[in-house]
């Protein structure tokens, strides 16, 4: 029934070509929220800390809420997208509600919305718009003491924003990401993230370029409320022993300095009697050089906060699952600096590991990316891991996605998906090519005429590499499945005890998929990097670990 609140990709093109004003589209989730019940004002008792960015700012929330947990609150959560379930969007304690309190809570908020239909109330809210309506009944009928709450997408017009008296607000780290909404320049999407700042409500966030945080000084300015500059980890670390995340990946470190900040401030504004440890220990109003924007705090965190930050788990970000022979890297990164910050990690938690005694290491890379993202320049942005395939695949965990009912998304056509799987391919393709030069054993692309020959390529014009004498031989093939499942088979060989491959007829025909499963099947190691977009990310969890699913 909640799949039926999405709207279908035709639809979705539609509203991007006729959007309105966007004031009126919040105007609208205001109406929503009132015919569900609730008023914005009793938005109020949540105590909530709105988080926005374009990365890093579900690690923050993750972050934050497991500091405050540790004070001993009971803490409510809102997130997306969600990996497996849907449930994971709505959590309380850091769990993803019950199937039995989701369904309750579900059919509160939509009978009630269906009953308050009237001819000037016609429609249903959107399946997000319905989400976040339905978070803020569970918690507040479950008395949660605050809720960290994360934007959507943007900030001044997501419908998260009908917020009006968060405790604290937060933005982390600025990129380009869905540019056809937000805008196609730094300084416009800084715009629209500045957009969650409420008058005197202290706001926080991370080291930006210089002209968006310029932008956002100027939106804390209009509103006008206090914004801060958090510090580096390391000022905290010269005042208190070496702080240990719990998230792997350098760029943690900026979203783990951002939550400090949060949590303190939350503690602060409610009179939190654990807060004598919060002892500041440089002034606040401290320029950080020639910046406009004041340097926040130091202080001491206090034990709450430092086990907080060492505990948070948070799945498909810098995750790493060893299944036998098959060493999983999982990150969910989808924009050019969350990649670029992924290869870090990867390259330092994989390549810098030793290498199998007889040195029969595979490296695959498993990529999707999805909506208006540049997948040329993330996948440039990959070539230094030197993996020996690249697997491309759609984000259904099978052909059909009849039976997954979390995974389905309404708002693209399998048409889409596959023809944008093969440009990635082709993409890749290029890049080695380039990488490669003219080599006179480089054959020429793969040519597919359309979508319909997927799994039937010319074996006489595939892509492969033949170079007996290199290191790694196989050093550009790339292969395209129509479905995670079928990616994950051809990966894993049978080697991955926590993997359960469905029956297969048919499968991959290509040339490339019978030399390297040789290779995959007598690797002593396998080392497979998983990235480019969150819901891949999301059904290949499903697949690896069936307890998500439970």
């Amino acid at each position: 029934m909640l799949n039926t609140l999405q709207t279908n990709a035709n639809y979705l093109e539609q509203v991007k070509r006729e959007r309105g004003d966007p004031q009126v589209q919040l105007e609208a989730m205001k109406g929503f929220l009132e015919r569900s019940g609730l008023k914005v004002e009793d938005l109020d008792q949540l105590n909530i800390i709105h988080v926005t960015g374009t990365k890093g700012k579900g690690s923050t929330c993750a972050f934050t809420e497991r500091i405050l947990r540790n004070y001993g609150l009971k803490t409510g959560f809102y997130s997306s997208p969600h990996l497996v379930q849907v449930r994971e969007r709505i959590r309380i304690n850091g769990q993803p509600i019950s199937k039995e309190l989701f369904s309750k809570y579900f059919w509160q908020v939509y009978n009630r919305l269906e009953e308050t239909k009237d001819p000037g109330h016609t429609s249903m809210p959107a399946y997000f718009r319905f989400l976040t309506i339905m978070a803020f009944h569970v918690f507040l009928q479950e008395k949660v003491d605050l809720a960290v709450v994360e934007v959507g997408i943007g900030g001044a017009y997501d419908c998260t924003n009908i917020i009006r008296k968060p405790i604290v607000c937060g933005v982390s780290s600025l990129g380009i990401d869905h540019t056809s909404i937000l805008g196609d320049t730094i300084e416009k999407i800084a715009w629209q993230k500045g957009g969650i700042f409420k008058p005197g409500v202290p706001a926080f966030t991370v080291l930006q370029p210089e002209r968006p945080l310029e932008v956002l000084r100027e939106r804390a300015k209009q509103s006008p409320c206090p914004l801060y500059l958090c510090p580096d980890l390391d000022a905290f670390e010269e005042v208190a022993k070496a702080l240990q995340l719990g998230l792997a990946g350098e760029h943690q470190r900026s979203n783990a300095t951002l939550a400090l900040q949060l949590s303190r401030a939350w503690l602060q504004q409610q009179g939190y009697q654990g807060t004598e440890e919060l002892k500041d220990l440089q002034p606040g109003a401290e320029l950080l050089r020639k910046r406009s924007v004041p340097l926040a705090p130091v202080f001491r965190p206090s034990g709450s906060m430092v086990q907080g930050l060492q505990d948070t788990e948070w799945l498909g970000r810098t995750q790493v699952l060893q299944h036998g022979a098959v060493t999983w890297y999982i990150d969910g990164a989808h924009t050019t600096s969350s990649v670029q910050a992924c290869v870090r990690w990867f390259r330092q938690a994989a390549l810098n590991k030793e290498k199998p005694v007889d040195g029969s290491e595979v490296r695959v890379l498993l990529f999707n990316a999805t909506g208006d993202r540049d997948a040329a320049a993330l996948l440039k942005l990959l070539l230094p891991c030197q993996f020996d395939y690249a697997v491309f695949c759609p984000n259904f965990t099978e052909v059909s996605a009849v039976g997954n009912a979390d995974q389905q998304n309404f708002n693209v056509t399998l048409e889409n998906v596959l023809t944008r799987c093969l440009e990635n391919q082709k993409q890749w393709n290029g890049l080695m090519e380039e990488k490669v030069g003219q080599d006179p054993w480089l054959s020429h692309p793969m040519q597919v005429e359309g979508v319909g020959r997927l799994l039937k390529p010319d074996p006489l014009r595939s892509p492969l590499l033949f170079v007996p004498t290199a290191e790694r031989p196989l050093n550009s093939n790339s292969l395209v499945f129509p479905c995670i499942s079928h990616a994950l088979q051809w990966i894993t060989q049978g080697r991955d005890p926590h993997f359960q491959a469905p029956a297969t007829k048919g499968l991959h025909l290509h040339p490339v998929a019978g030399s390297g499963a040789v290779l995959l099947q007598e690797a002593a190691a396998i080392r497979v990097l998983v990235t480019g977009s969150l819901h891949l990310v999301g059904g290949v969890l499903k697949l690896l670990d069936q307890s998500l699913s439970q």
